[in-house]
């Protein structure tokens, strides 16, 4: 696809929204692999189904693999992939969706704020304002969805804030240091390196209680139909996304998570409220400020 579609706004935003469609997912997907198999296994099949659906393309980019891409690569698979994986599955295990996605819309806070502490990328006091109100748009949204929320908070809605510092960690490396790659060859190099973490611990692992599960193909299926298109398909889309906008426009795309929570409701029956237009509305106003006048070097 061509540089000049990339650079595009219009085009920028139909991304955007389609990555928040595909993640939205995400969410349910995990739930029903946790059916049948555990968190780490969950995590550790995601990992391996990844690598496994990109190694013709890993072995194919294996000689860019250099010393000077080395660290950014590891970085963008462990704490852009790996290490999430583990700790979304597991804190689900004890919170609710709902809380997992107003935490999840952390990333482009953490992703504004390690690139000013670490990365030392230019400040945009525009991008904060819609970092600010696009998280009050999301907030709003999931705790009008779930009145009952603060309630569920407990030691493990932690583990979804340590994996949103690691996205904007992430998101700030490949911004900074891989720029020059495509969105492809940066996800299937970094499958590649983490994809044998995730074979080893299947391989080692105690697969007896899951034998006795009914539905243990299907949660399978899940956790595959999870890594080909919220790891695979979405991952090569966004990290090609981080190179043509700016860090915290293509981070914002957990903002609209939410939105899509609601949509799917609207087809389940559910009822579309006066309140949960004017979060929507806020949130769109958020990304928007956040991609107005953008500088793909900026923040």
């Amino acid at each position: 696809m061509s540089n000049t579609i990339w650079n595009n706004k219009g085009f920028q935003w139909i991304v955007l929204i389609s990555l928040a469609f595909i993640w939205g997912t995400s969410f349910i997907l995990m739930k029903k692999g946790l059916d049948s198999f555990n968190n780490y296994h969950v995590a550790a099949f995601r990992i391996f189904f990844s690598f496994v659906l990109l190694l013709p393309v890993s072995i194919k980019n294996i000689r860019k693999i250099n010393i000077r891409n080395f660290k950014s690569l590891l970085i963008a698979g462990f704490l852009g992939i790996a290490i999430p994986a583990v700790l979304f599955t597991t804190a689900q295990t004890h919170i609710s969706s709902s809380l997992a996605g107003i935490l999840n819309s952390l990333t482009p806070f953490f992703t504004l704020l390690v690139g000013l502490l670490l990365y030392k990328v230019k400040f945009r006091w525009l991008s904060f304002i819609g970092v600010m109100i696009g998280m009050v748009g999301a907030a709003g949204l999931v705790v009008h969805k779930s009145s009952d929320i603060l309630y569920n908070v407990n030691i493990y809605a932690i583990l979804v804030v340590i994996a949103t510092l690691c996205y904007g960690t992430n998101i700030n490396e490949i911004k900074s240091k891989l720029s020059h790659m495509t969105g492809l060859e940066i996800t299937s190099l970094a499958t590649l390196l983490i994809g044998p973490f995730g074979a080893v611990y299947l391989i080692i692992s105690d697969f007896s209680y899951v034998s006795v599960s009914r539905d243990m193909w299907l949660s399978l299926l899940y956790v595959f139909l999870l890594a080909l298109f919220c790891s695979v398909i979405a991952l090569i889309i966004f990290n090609t996304l981080i190179r043509y906008t700016s860090a915290v426009f293509s981070s914002s795309v957990t903002y609209i998570i939410p939105i899509f929570a609601i949509m799917w409701g609207l087809f389940d029956g559910e009822s579309l409220t006066f309140v949960q237009l004017v979060w929507t509305s806020l949130i769109l106003i958020g990304v928007y400020l956040i991609n107005r006048n953008n500088n793909k070097s900026t923040l």
